[in-house]
């Protein structure tokens, strides 16, 4: 009984994950597996933001597609918008970096 419950718990968090994945594939934008890259990278970059003490990551948002990275969000100079962008420009399996961090004082 209790294999019998894993299983079904299993199958039901399969499906779930594929669903949830399956939209944005059946719309040509990715593929799952670039899917689970991309999150990684965000997860990458946004770790290492959260490291430097030079950069606000609370302020700064981060978001990939196809390892394009898009930063937006507010930095208090130019300073840490440009060194947001250095983090994010060395983080592994980055093609691309777009910044559109806006400079606040």
């Amino acid at each position: 009984m209790k294999y019998a419950r894993a299983l079904a718990f299993a199958a039901v968090a399969g499906i779930t994950i594929v669903t949830a994945t399956g939209c944005s594939v059946a719309r040509e934008q990715q593929t799952v597996g670039s899917y689970v890259d991309d999150a990684g990278i965000t997860a990458a970059v946004k770790a290492k933001m959260a490291e430097d003490k030079n950069v606000s990551a609370t302020s700064i948002s981060v978001e990939t597609l196809n390892g394009t990275v898009q930063l937006s969000g507010f930095a208090k100079s130019q300073t840490e918008k440009n060194q947001a962008e250095n983090i994010a420009r060395n983080t592994k399996h980055v093609r691309e970096v777009r910044n559109s961090i806006v400079v606040r004082p």
